[in-house]
């Protein structure tokens, strides 16, 4: 009789706080375990394919002409034939923006470009900037 009543406290505090079996606690860290490595694996695909733009743009220079006229040099690198559509500001000493240029590149030129831009001003402008480029896939500018 000594045997059931050492073997009902057990059980009984394993019902009382919740003690289960192994098998239960295996699986939740079996499914956390995938759920954890979904979300590395998102993680990475999101970061490779954030890196990796269709299309980037970078402002070389910019000169101020005239009251009304601002020139700048912008590189254009794309990793598909893409036609891009690439976006310049010209700002005033307040930052308000005086003039605004975009410049399509189309898909059959040059991957890698150095392209002239001219923008008309209202008035006299102090920088030009780019505020970058997009395509049908890339709505973010880069």
């Amino acid at each position: 009789m000594t045997e059931s009543a050492a073997a009902t406290p057990t059980s009984d505090l394993n019902a009382r706080y919740g003690r289960g079996g192994r098998s239960r606690r295996l699986l939740l860290i079996g499914v956390l375990g995938v759920v954890v490595l979904a979300g590395l694996i998102w993680l990475v695909w999101v970061a490779w394919v954030q890196s990796n733009p269709p299309v980037r743009s970078e402002l070389q220079g910019f000169t101020i002409v005239s009251p009304t006229s601002a020139t700048a040099t912008m590189t254009v690198d794309r990793s598909k034939s893409v036609e891009a559509s690439c976006r310049l500001q010209a700002k005033a000493a307040d930052f308000s923006i005086v003039g605004e240029v975009t410049v399509t590149v189309p898909a059959d030129s040059a991957r890698h470009q150095t392209l002239p831009v001219t923008l008309t001003t209202q008035r006299s402008a102090t920088s030009v900037v780019l505020v970058g480029c997009t395509t049908a896939d890339q709505h973010r500018p880069r």
